[in-house]
C-alpha cells in the first residue's frame, strides 16, 4: 500500500486521492495552509501551527474547519498509518468555490492533509535577494495562503543563480522575509530580525527562535544586509539554517547562529510543542 493522505474526514491512497476542479484554492488560490515537522513521529509546536491556521483563515473570512482535537487525531492516524519518524504534514484548507469563478460559495471548507519524509538536511544555504517586492499593507500580508505564485517565481530566480532560497524586501525598501522563512542577521554585534510590521509572515521557528535568544525585532533597510557578519533562516522543517552566502557576501558560521541553532534544538527535545 502507498502513502496514504487525509481528505474531509476519510484517510485514502494518495493515488487515490482526488479534489474537484472547482476547488477554491485551485481556482484562485483561497485557501490557507500549515507545514509541521515531524520528528521521532511527534509534530512539532502543533498548538502554535494550529493558532496560525485559524489567524490566516479568520484573515481569509473563512471558518476554522473541525476541532483542535479533531485535527490533532487526523494528523496522528496519519503519522502512523505512513509510519512517518522523520518528515513534515502539510495541512490545506480551501474554501468552497462557484464554477471557475473567484466568488466564494458558502459551504464547509475542505481540509487535506498530506505528508513527506525528510528531505536530506541542509547544514548551510546560499540566498540571493530579489527585486520583487513584499507588500507590507496587502490584505494577505501575515497570513500563511495558497497564493503562492509569487513565492514560486522567486524561488526559480534563486535557483537560476545557484541559491536555496530568495529574500524579499518590502514596499519600504527594507528587509521582509524569504519565500518559505524568515531571515536574521547580526548587525553591530547585533541579532536583528525584520519585525512583523515589515509584511514578514509570523514564522514559529522564527518566534521560538527570538523567544530564546536576545533577538532584537527591527526595521532593516535593504542596503544593511550585506554588511552582516553572519546570518540565518528559520522555518518549521529546518529550524535554523545558517546562511553561507547572500548574493555575493561570503558568511561564516558564527557565534550568534550556533547559539540560536542550540538553543531553538534544547527547546524543541525538552518540550516537542512550547
Amino acid at each position: 500500500m502507498g502513502p496514504m493522505v487525509w481528505v474531509n474526514g476519510d484517510l485514502i491512497r494518495l493515488e487515490d486521492a482526488r479534489v474537484p476542479v472547482t476547488d477554491h484554492s485551485f481556482l484562485a488560490g483561497d485557501g490557507a495552509f500549515e507545514t509541521i515537522a515531524i520528528r521521532d513521529g511527534i509534530p512539532l509546536a502543533l498548538t502554535r501551527h494550529l493558532a496560525r491556521l485559524r489567524q490566516s483563515l479568520s484573515g481569509l473570512g473563512l471558518p476554522f474547519p473541525a476541532p483542535d482535537r479533531s485535527i490533532r487525531e487526523a494528523l496522528e492516524a496519519l503519522v502512523e498509518v505512513n509510519a512517518l519518524r522523520d518528515g513534515f504534514v502539510r495541512l490545506m484548507v480551501s474554501g468552497e468555490g462557484g464554477p471557475f469563478s473567484s466568488t466564494r460559495q458558502a459551504g464547509t471548507p475542505r481540509m487535506v492533509m498530506g505528508s513527506a519524509m525528510q528531505s536530506p538536511d541542509d547544514t548551510e544555504v546560499r540566498v540571493v535577494t530579489v527585486p520583487w517586492t513584499r507588500n507590507e499593507r496587502g490584505v494577505l500580508t501575515g497570513l500563511k495562503t495558497t497564493s503562492y505564485a509569487e513565492n514560486v517565481v522567486a524561488l526559480a530566480h534563486a535557483n537560476a543563480f545557484g541559491a536555496r532560497e530568495a529574500i524579499f524586501p518590502n514596499t519600504r525598501g527594507e528587509l521582509c522575509e524569504g519565500t518559505g522563512s524568515n531571515i536574521f542577521l547580526v548587525l553591530n554585534s547585533e541579532l536583528v530580525t525584520p519585525p512583523l510590521s515589515s509584511g514578514c509572515l509570523p514564522g514559529i521557528t522564527r518566534e521560538l527562535v527570538i523567544s530564546v535568544s536576545e533577538a532584537t525585532q527591527r526595521r532593516v533597510p535593504m542596503d544593511e544586509v550585506h554588511r552582516t557578519s553572519e546570518a540565518f533562516l528559520t522555518s518549521s522543517t529546518r529550524g535554523v539554517l545558517p546562511i553561507r552566502r547572500i548574493d555575493g557576501l561570503e558568511l561564516p558560521l558564527g557565534p550568534f547562529t550556533r547559539a540560536a541553532r542550540d538553543a531553538y534544538d534544547d527547546l524543541i527535545q525538552a518540550n516537542p510543542d512550547p
